[in-house]
């Protein structure tokens, strides 16, 4: 059966009461606008978080002794990517278009913030990051190129950019579980992920193969593996697609189990959190019982507070923010906890109309994630950092922010979309199964991050 007919099969028989994948191009009415709503909750969180110690700094050290806020927004925003992501794969039943949808959906602002980042330093405020001036040019590009420099030894140019490295390497390891017919086992992958970080996240070796093999042909053989991949998943055909995918999953799991710069066990824990994600859309769509996926989760927190307490060792952590090793495992918990609490609660309540302006903060979060480290650094110029909170100069942030953010949603994000879909061409590839086509989710008009 060909795509087209499969996706015509999907419409006419998917059950009233199964609700579309959210769209970028939809208002907060949507049925399953409950997603735009955490993300714009997580990308919220995550530009508090980065404002606080500047305009807040007697409630953020309050804050930031039991809860990382920007942690917690970083995990909802991997939470939502893991529930939607498998499914705009399988939607989508073609390794190609998927490609080419994500690539257009996250480069075109990237790069924006990237050559904003790089004038800020020559001509304006800001500063190179630490550790990046010192790196060769062509490496630092080839390895932001490939989305994967938190994975590679290579400082970030922008604070919030280790997130998109991990998840690329996500993107890859669905993939590779598509290829394989393996995609429908999400509460294993989640299980078992969150099982190695228990048991081998501390002996993992941090930035093993940068430290060994060197900076620069780790950066050239990842750029090199990750355009193969893809390219043979962009020929179209089944036996290069499933090699293409095949090489980019075995390719990130490498760079997480031994080159990232975050703890493994920490690496393992947040990948783990994204198939508990889609742990959470096989129960959704009655793929998997709600007693099973509740337990997936429990077990995935259970795990991830377990991995903390035994590898954060004897220094404190620098994701979570803790100063000491105990300071760390109770921050941790709680932010993780808190995370798969609000990804449950907004599910719980998913039937329910969420606020307009925190689904249309969702509809802009990849802006608002990217672009704020930017803003803070112009705001650092006319505003010292205060002693005491200023709730005002909080404000008057998000009132430059949120404009900014809808403004190059509209000019980049957009156009980079209609360009994806223009560039994806018509169905093809890799097709989905003949026994799981009447359960894939029919089409949605777009996914975002």
């Amino acid at each position: 059966m060909s795509e087209a007919l499969w996706l015509m099969s999907t419409r006419s028989s998917r059950p009233a009461h199964v609700p579309d994948l959210p769209g970028v191009g939809g208002g907060p009415d949507r049925r399953l606008a409950w997603l735009d709503a955490l993300r714009g909750i997580g990308a919220l969180m995550v530009a508090l978080h980065h404002a606080a110690p500047r305009y807040l700094p007697e409630l953020s050290a309050t804050v930031l002794r039991w809860f990382n806020p920007g942690t917690y927004g970083v995990i909802v925003f991997f939470l939502v990517s893991g529930y939607i992501i498998p499914a705009s794969l399988e939607r989508r039943g073609s390794l190609r278009r998927f490609w080419v949808g994500r690539i257009c959906r996250l480069y075109p602002l990237l790069i924006v913030a990237l050559a904003a980042t790089a004038l800020l330093a020559r001509w304006g405020p800001g500063q190179l990051r630490e550790g990046l001036a010192e790196r060769d040019a062509l490496g630092v590009l080839l390895a932001h190129g490939t989305m994967l420099q938190d994975l590679l030894g290579v400082p970030n140019a922008l604070n919030v950019l280790w997130t998109l490295s991990y998840e690329m390497a996500f993107y890859f390891l669905v993939v590779a579980l598509f290829a394989l017919r393996q995609h429908r086992r999400s509460a294993p992958m989640a299980l078992g992920l969150a099982a190695l970080g228990v048991a081998a996240g501390g002996l993992l070796p941090a930035a093993a193969l940068t430290r060994g093999l060197g900076g620069a042909p780790v950066i050239a053989a990842t750029a090199l593996g990750a355009a193969a991949a893809l390219c043979a998943v962009a020929s179209g055909r089944a036996p290069w697609c499933r090699a293409g995918a095949l090489l980019g999953g075995g390719l990130a799991a490498v760079l997480v189990l031994c080159n990232g710069r975050i703890p493994p066990w920490q690496g393992l824990a947040l990948l783990s959190l994204m198939f508990t994600g889609t742990v959470l859309y096989r129960m959704e769509r009655g793929q998997l019982s709600r007693a099973a996926g509740t337990a997936v989760a429990g077990a995935v927190l259970a795990a991830c507070v377990l991995s903390a307490a035994l590898h954060i060792g004897t220094r404190g952590d620098a994701v979570t923010g803790g100063a000491t090793p105990q300071a760390a495992v109770r921050i941790w918990a709680f932010t993780v906890g808190l995370a798969l609490l609000t990804f449950g609660t907004a599910m719980a309540l998913r039937r329910h109309r969420v606020p307009r302006w925190l689904a249309f903060c969702g509809v802009i979060s990849y802006s608002l994630y990217l672009l704020h480290p930017l803003v803070l650094e112009v705001c650092d110029l006319a505003v010292p950092w205060q002693q005491h909170d200023t709730p005002l100069l909080v404000a008057a942030y998000l009132a430059l922010l949120l404009p900014l953010g809808m403004l190059a949603h509209r000019l980049v994000e957009l156009p980079g979309q209609r360009l994806g879909k223009v560039l994806a061409g018509p169905p093809g590839g890799f097709p989905v199964p003949r026994q799981e086509q009447a359960a894939t989710p029919a089409p949605a008009r777009g996914e975002a991050v």
